[in-house]
């Protein structure tokens, strides 16, 4: 089997963590198949701490602790955000503003992964996608 390289949306993150009914049939299966290779984005990382910070999303311990354990049993590599990736910010359509989603998006892009995302925006901008 050829290596799929997932780059993992915020959501599908915590979904995969701390309630994986939620994930699709075809997100499990890319997730427990040995032959993908996954990255977590420093930018989810940042949003998960805004959103915690803010009171809108609790963790069963502290996020510094919680989100690098949960990476690691997933298996993911910390992906950081670099200037390449924020250069494509201005190719972008504007389907909507999340900054947050846009930077995966062009970290998609840069690095050649595909976002398994359920995402309906993110699905429509020039990015591979699965679900």
């Amino acid at each position: 089997m050829e290596t799929i390289k997932i780059l993992l949306d915020t959501c599908t993150f915590l979904w995969a963590a701390a309630k994986p009914e939620a994930l699709s049939t075809e997100a499990k299966q890319i997730l427990e198949s040995p032959d993908t290779e996954i990255y977590l984005s420093l930018v989810s990382v940042w949003e998960l701490l805004l959103k915690s910070s803010a009171k809108k999303l609790t963790f069963t311990e502290a996020p510094e602790r919680w989100i690098p354990q949960q990476r690691d049993k997933l298996r993911a590599i910390a992906l950081p955000l670099d200037e390449a990736a924020l250069f494509q910010e201005s190719r972008l359509p504007l389907v909507h503003r999340d900054p947050f989603d846009r930077a995966l998006i062009c970290q998609a892009i840069t690095h050649g992964l595909t976002l398994l995302t359920p995402d309906p925006h993110i699905h429509r901008y020039p990015v591979p996608t699965r679900w």
